[in-house]
């Protein structure tokens, strides 16, 4: 009987002090977002695709080579990605685990995760024509499911405030603009192409919104026609950005922007921002030398021109310094270009956070 007890009150004094734990750690550094959650594609996945049965995986050298111990983990960069550098720099914590990691902690469920699969977008061809990836749909639903999770740890009211209250991060259209539409060859006009993505877009926010959700970020798309491998394909022979892809990205990402501010209104206490992060990428790629790079066109990996994900290998070079290259591989910034673009967009848009720190990541 004494021994019944006694195990009864060690496990209610452990259950206490883990509580306390997860309850500091929601609150979040900053005062601001007590979590961070992505969605999305391969700019904000940290991992998720290691997990499924598709190709488009980056669990492998030289991936990873500036993470944390030199370990791939199915980011797309040589370090951390976007929502990482976000997530670090809004002071919620220092790397944003994938939802679908297995050895995912407690404490990891209460300050966020990513539910970003590499390869996606918000027409769900997009996704399957890269064989396994999530869709946004299945994002959605394992946003779903982590909401179970998140009550079993801290309780309903707990994970109703941690909800409502953190960030969520949306990058999605880069694979549908560059890959579905052109190299799918969809029938089609680009601008109904678009209007139908936004209406994909407006009802996974929907969704997200019926789920909880309040505070949204959404990321245009980046330059693809200044990505090494956009630069390839239509660049010509002097790799040139290629200016049809860009003027694409600009046309989705104006209407995506104007979408927003329609959405909001039927969305009560919503807040939809966009967060533009085409200019600050032009930005960087167009004056490289002004924000510490030395080269803009090409990707570190291999030749630089081509090579992503399985042709970005261990057999393939790597250049010495990933920090002075805007790209890691020939779709995917570097984590320095991640770094300075974050910077640029907390530094203009003051009301969304009041402190951060993205020069840990320089």
């Amino acid at each position: 009987m004494y021994e019944m007890l006694r195990e009864r009150v060690v496990r209610f004094i452990v259950l206490v002090l883990l509580g306390s734990k997860v309850a500091m750690r929601a609150e979040g550094v900053n005062g601001q977002y007590p979590a961070l959650f992505a969605f999305g594609d391969s700019i904000l996945d940290t991992g998720n695709n290691n997990l499924l049965a598709t190709a488009t995986k980056s669990n492998f050298p030289p991936y990873g080579r500036d993470f944390i111990g030199g370990k791939p983990t199915g980011r797309f960069g040589n370090g951390k990605v976007l929502s990482d550098v976000i997530a670090g720099a809004l002071g919620i914590k220092d790397i944003l685990p994938a939802y679908l990691d297995p050895s995912l902690s407690n404490e990891d469920l209460v300050s966020g995760v990513c539910f970003a699969s590499a390869g996606s977008g918000l027409d769900d061809t997009t996704a399957r024509a890269q064989g396994g990836v999530l869709t946004m749909s299945a994002q959605l639903e394992n946003f779903r499911a982590y909401i179970g999770r998140l009550k079993s740890v801290v309780g309903e009211a707990r994970a109703n405030s941690i909800i409502s209250n953190a960030l969520y991060l949306i990058s999605a259209g880069n694979n549908d603009v560059a890959f579905t539409f052109n190299t799918l060859k969809i029938a089609m006009p680009f601008p109904l192409y678009v209007n139908q993505l936004i209406g994909w877009n407006n009802a996974f926010l929907q969704g997200l919104y019926q789920l909880g959700a309040r505070k949204v970020w959404v990321q245009s798309t980046v330059p693809l026609g200044c990505l090494p491998a956009g630069r390839t394909t239509g660049g010509g022979p002097l790799r040139l950005c290629a200016e049809a892809a860009n003027g694409e990205a600009r046309i989705f990402n104006a209407q995506l922007a104007s979408s927003l501010q329609s959405l909001q209104s039927t969305l009560p206490g919503s807040s939809l921002q966009f967060i533009d992060v085409f200019t600050p990428f032009l930005n960087i790629i167009q004056n490289p030398v002004a924000s510490g790079f030395v080269n803009a066109a090409n990707g570190c990996c291999g030749t630089g021109t081509y090579e992503v994900a399985e042709t970005c290998n261990m057999l393939v070079p790597t250049c010495p310094n990933p920090a002075s290259y805007v790209f890691w591989d020939a779709a995917h910034p570097s984590q320095a270009a991640y770094a300075r673009v974050v910077a640029s967009i907390l530094s203009s848009k003051p009301k969304l956070i009041d402190n951060y720190n993205a020069s840990t990541y320089y």
